[in-house]
């Protein structure tokens, strides 16, 4: 429809647009409509066929058009946003949404518009808005986003990655620490660990004033199942000691491989009558089960309670002495 026959149709046209506004508004590339509520017409300028890719002025004047061209995908929610503003529900009408181009494609629109003429009862009788074209900004920020997306899922699994690398790191150091504090061959406490546990025990029981006791232990004449049966046989012999007395301790209490085949029990919160019982309980207990070993037996103990004062060394010292003691006093036995 000409700009003539858009004057015949609203006679309130020449007071809001002579013929100088009216090539303006034509000229302006994005689109702008003009709907008159009670007739349903709606004048849509030439910029607004232009950018939808239509010749000026091809389509039908009404609102059908609009919504036609609006996409499936969009169209309830524009309709709600539009009614929201109409019923006074939404103060602005603004809305982003598709329109279908002629060539079948659909292009993404800003839609505005403001109502600039109501009935006596308030309800709108004319509405003016424009549609801008915002389709490479919004294929920006989609295209943004999914990069933004893309990335977080990245992090994400790099993260994870992170994690997982540093779980098992953390679980190769604690790997690497048990090693270090194990002895190969019986899997006990080593002499490192010994040490260490000992001088902690020690300080705690000087501390919180607590007993601490240790007993010293080897196997009477162990030299010979290594001398007449091999080191093979004397190696099992101690896993089954090992294994034996780990049986009668404790989860606090510590067992280690001090050497060769000598042993020490570290018994946290122990006086030395105690530590009597246990050592009695394991000697008895070994030389009932034999270790399943070629030769009988039998094995030698030591006894030593903390003094006030004292290092772990000197401890150890007495608690070794003590064992040698027993050793000297024919084998079999508890000695302090």
């Amino acid at each position: 429809m000409n700009e003539e026959s858009y004057r015949q149709r609203d006679p309130l046209l020449p007071d809001l647009c002579d013929e100088v506004v009216q090539t303006i508004i034509d000229l302006v590339s994005d689109g702008i409509w003009d709907w008159h509520v009670d007739s349903g017409y709606v004048y849509r300028n030439a910029g607004w066929y232009r950018m939808l890719g239509y010749e000026p002025h091809s389509l039908d004047n009404d609102v059908l058009t609009w919504e036609s061209l609006i996409h499936p995908e969009d169209l309830g929610r524009v309709m709600t946003h539009f009614d929201d503003y109409l019923a006074g529900r939404s103060p602005h009408y603004r809305i982003e949404y598709r329109c279908r181009t002629s060539g079948g494609d659909y292009l993404w629109i800003e839609d505005s518009g403001h109502i600039v003429a109501r009935h006596q009862d308030g309800t709108p009788a004319r509405m003016i808005g424009a549609h801008r074209n915002i389709h490479d900004k919004r294929l920006y920020f989609e295209t943004l986003e999914s990069t933004n997306k893309s990335l977080s899922l990245l992090v994400e699994e790099c993260t994870q990655e992170l994690r997982h690398a540093n779980e098992a790191l953390l679980h190769q150091v604690e790997e690497n620490r048990r090693l270090a504090e194990t002895d190969a061959l019986t899997q006990v406490a080593n002499r490192y660990r010994l040490e260490q546990t000992l001088r902690h025990e020690c300080e705690r029981a000087k501390r919180f004033n607590q007993p601490l006791s240790i007993v010293t232990l080897d196997i009477d004449e162990f030299k010979q199942i290594n001398d007449l049966y091999g080191h093979g046989a004397g190696d099992l012999t101690l896993i089954a000691l090992a294994n034996q007395v780990k049986g009668q301790l404790r989860e606090i209490d510590t067992l280690a491989r001090w050497g060769g085949d000598e042993f020490i029990l570290i018994l946290p919160g122990t006086h030395l009558a105690e530590a009597r019982r246990v050592a009695e309980k394991i000697r008895a207990h070994i030389a009932e089960v034999g270790l399943d070993s070629p030769l009988p037996i039998t094995l030698s103990l030591g006894l030593a309670e903390y003094l006030a004062g004292e290092g772990s060394h000197q401890l150890l010292n007495r608690g070794d002495g003590a064992l040698y003691r027993a050793k000297a006093l024919g084998k079999n036995l508890i000695c302090e």
